[in-house]
């Protein structure tokens, strides 16, 4: 059985490459908003997703080709296959754990869970916390749902209130508890790769400004940022898990550029870039080497 076989030359490399992909990686923090804002969140989707889906597609890679045969000379190895399949079921462990984790936090604060209220400023539903804490968050999967606290209704008068709110339903808009929890899976899986951490915070605080400035279409402003300001001074914060707050906020500069960002001329919101497809899409490449195999 040679250690040096074609499914540990895959992995190896699949790995480099990732490990070289993030560490390419510099943080977008001194990129002007919004001049920088498209270019933004591309470098900071690709270079977060495409280095672990790359090395998983390798190892679904190998798992396909099996531990016997050969390609362009080299044979299969069984060590490396091994390797392949024990990343694979540790990726659905960790996946699983990322999910049971949500679902037990949901589960809890189901308890405190009130009352359902319609909501007139955005033609939706919430779900009312009986606690005093200002809160905010669209909570779930695919079909996230609004959670807002006694506190945050008896706080904010009816103008901050529907800033909050539009905010809240900005993320219903763009479904963000659905792909940031695969996002989030991802960093789970690989949170050794370089700048992972930055990364992820650099795409909550993306998520952030794409729904300030998608509620900004709807209120002014400076009521947003003043609504931010009065949520980010309440010491709750739920599971990222399934879960896109309004003052999800995690340091005083976050902050600041959060508001800086409400109080600029408004610019158009990010579309929709086959470019980051494209490149993400290079992640299935080793599934395109499965002919050469025999």
């Amino acid at each position: 059985m040679p250690f040096f076989s074609i499914h540990f030359v895959m992995i190896f490399g699949s790995l480099c490459l990732a490990w070289g992909l993030r560490y390419g990686w510099q943080n977008g923090d001194n990129v002007a908003l919004p001049r920088g804002w498209q270019m933004r969140w591309q470098k900071a989707l690709v270079c977060f997703a495409l280095p672990p889906l790359l090395v998983i597609m390798t190892a679904i890679a190998v798992l396909c080709m099996g531990s016997e045969g050969q390609m362009i000379g080299l044979q299969a190895g069984r060590l490396s296959y091994a390797i392949a399949l024990i990343f694979l079921i540790y990726s659905i462990f960790r996946v699983g754990q990322l999910a049971l984790n949500g679902w037990q936090s949901l589960q809890k604060l189901q308890a405190l869970v009130g009352d359902s209220l319609d909501v007139n400023p955005v033609k939706q539903s919430m779900r009312l916390l009986n606690m005093p804490m200002l809160f905010a968050a669209q909570i779930g999967f695919w079909r996230s749902h609004l959670y807002v606290s006694q506190g945050l209704l008896d706080s904010l008068d009816a103008d901050h209130l529907e800033a909050v709110l539009l905010h809240e339903r900005a993320h219903a808009h763009y479904r963000d508890t659905f792909w940031f929890f695969w996002l989030g899976a991802l960093r789970q899986v690989m949170p050794w790769l370089p700048n992972t951490q930055a990364l992820w915070e650099e795409l909550l605080l993306l998520r952030e400004l794409r729904a300030d400035r998608w509620a900004a279409q709807y209120a002014d402003g400076l009521l947003l940022a003043e609504s931010l300001l009065a949520m980010v001074s309440s010491n709750i914060h739920p599971t990222q898990t399934f879960a896109a707050a309004f003052g999800a906020t995690n340091t005083s500069d976050r902050l600041e550029e959060r508001v800086n960002f409400l109080l600029a001329e408004p610019e158009p919101l990010p579309q929709f870039s086959w470019r980051s497809l494209f490149w993400i899409g290079f992640s299935l490449l080793p599934l395109a080497v499965l002919p050469l195999h025999y």
